[in-house]
């Protein structure tokens, strides 16, 4: 029997240059090769999809939930030149204003009313409103990462940057953000104001002996995050009194961390890096499990130990599986290197949502009981709906797929068809040689478990 020899060829990756979520992860952004995209964050919801030929958008940031969006072109084929931020308002489908820099614009964010921009060395934050007015300019070290962070909750002044020395932060305080315009009949006791703060006597911190990486605030403003390029240590600062709070260890190898999310209540923190997990840790007692520590931690009032073994670790993960098992090493790397603009396996934004639980009793409740959940999205188009491990499952709409899966990746049950999974022994898999912290397995805490798995991107058509 003769058998032809057939090829299989490589299934071509999605292309995301940039995903994001609004500031109240209500809805989040992706931009393509096509265009750009607005979907719902839960549900799973395509909401909007704009074809934009000509270029490459490296960022679309989404303004709270309104109309406007904020595009930056960039890649090798800017659709806008890079030094320009462009206003687009998706209502009426067009560009409405542009602010234009003598150089490259970094990085960018946002609150009601408000667009702080990123460049090499300073910040420019603005007031928008029936026109655009530029409030002030900051001094910073050398920001080609575009970090930046600033405050949305209602009433909230707090914008960070990095200072002019590196692993220092500045801590600006612009006017008070307005609350949120309520939908439906006003409240019968309107929220109160918190009275101005008359001094802000901490205006930097130093925060690491390194470059900073990442930044993160609190809605409200009141704590700080911080990593350095080392990647290992996450540090949150109390904002009002410029002490650090909590020190919290990521891993002990260096890693790239490509973001920290606080829970909207101030209780807990998430990490992800291009180790392809995401960490959780606890921030406030009796929110739920505590972190782990080292046996020897109970031993540094008696003896002198390494701070090592004194830090806090994560009580809970997820590794989010390898995308392409079928696909060879050899296939992915003529991919990548056919198209850099190809977005990283693994690198990931994560957010906090708030979801329904399912009620444990037949009995109708007086209210709709929730709990924190988080929301992954992975640069080639992964969506993923994680339950903490001290929090009851919650439900999943009607007709959308479930899939249960281990932080190892395995399939569990489900109907849907999550991303196939390079393994190696013992459950884990290939690290792309950044090396894997020996320790992990016996310092990191339980796993989240993965309540729904779906696509977004070229599966809605558009990309």
């Amino acid at each position: 029997m003769n058998l032809a020899r057939h090829s299989i060829s490589a299934t071509e990756p999605l292309v995301l240059y940039d995903v994001r979520f609004d500031s109240d992860c209500q809805i989040f952004t992706a931009s393509s090769p096509e265009g750009f995209a607005v979907y719902r964050v839960l549900p799973l919801d395509l909401l909007k999809k704009r074809e934009v030929s000509g270029g490459i958008l490296s960022s679309v940031v989404p303004m709270h939930c309104s109309s406007i969006l904020f595009l930056v072109g960039g890649g090798r084929d800017p659709r806008y030149p890079p030094n320009k931020v462009i206003f687009w308002n998706e209502a009426l489908g067009k560009e409405v204003a542009e602010l234009e820099f003598r150089e490259k614009v970094r990085g960018l964010a946002c609150r009601r009313g408000w667009l702080a921009v990123a460049l090499r060395r300073r910040v420019v934050a603005f007031e928008i409103g029936d026109s655009i007015k530029r409030y002030g300019e900051w001094d910073t070290y050398e920001n080609t990462r575009g970090v930046i962070a600033i405050a949305t909750g209602a009433y909230s002044t707090l914008l960070a940057a990095p200072a002019r020395q590196p692993g220092h932060v500045q801590l600006i305080h612009l006017p008070p953000c307005p609350p949120p315009v309520p939908v439906g009949p006003p409240p019968s006791i309107p929220p109160r104001q918190p009275p101005p703060a008359t001094k802000h006597p901490h205006s930097v911190i130093v925060a690491h002996n390194t470059a900073i990486t990442t930044l993160a605030v609190t809605p409200s403003g009141r704590l700080l995050a911080t990593t350095s390029v080392r990647g290992t240590l996450i540090r949150v600062w109390d904002t009002a009194t410029g002490k650090q709070v909590r020190e919290l260890r990521r891993g002990s190898d260096q890693a790239e961390i490509y973001g920290v999310a606080f829970r909207p209540d101030e209780a807990e923190i998430c990490v992800w890096s291009d180790k392809g997990t995401i960490h959780v840790f606890s921030l406030a007692a009796g929110a739920g499990l505590s972190n782990r520590q080292s046996k020897l931690s109970s031993l540094t009032s008696f003896i002198p130990i390494p701070k090592y073994f004194e830090s806090e670790w994560s009580y809970a993960r997820f590794r989010i599986p390898t995308q392409s098992a079928h696909i060879s090493l050899t296939q992915q790397a003529a991919a990548r290197d056919a198209n850099p603009d190809l977005a990283e396996e693994e690198k990931c934004t994560v957010g906090w949502i708030e979801a329904p639980t399912i009620p444990q009793t037949t009995a109708p409740a007086p209210s709709p009981a929730t709990d924190y959940q988080l929301i992954a999205l992975t640069y080639t188009g992964g969506w993923y709906r994680l339950a903490l491990p001290n929090k009851k499952p919650s439900s999943v709409p009607a007709g959308s797929a479930q899939t249960n899966i281990t932080s190892s990746g395995s399939v569990r049950s489900g109907t849907a068809r999550p991303p196939s999974v390079s393994s190696v022994a013992g459950g884990g898999r290939a690290d792309k040689g950044k090396g894997v912290s020996r320790d992990s397995d016996r310092k990191e805490g339980r796993d989240c478990t993965l309540l729904e798995f779906r696509r977004f991107g070229s599966w809605d058509g558009w990309g």
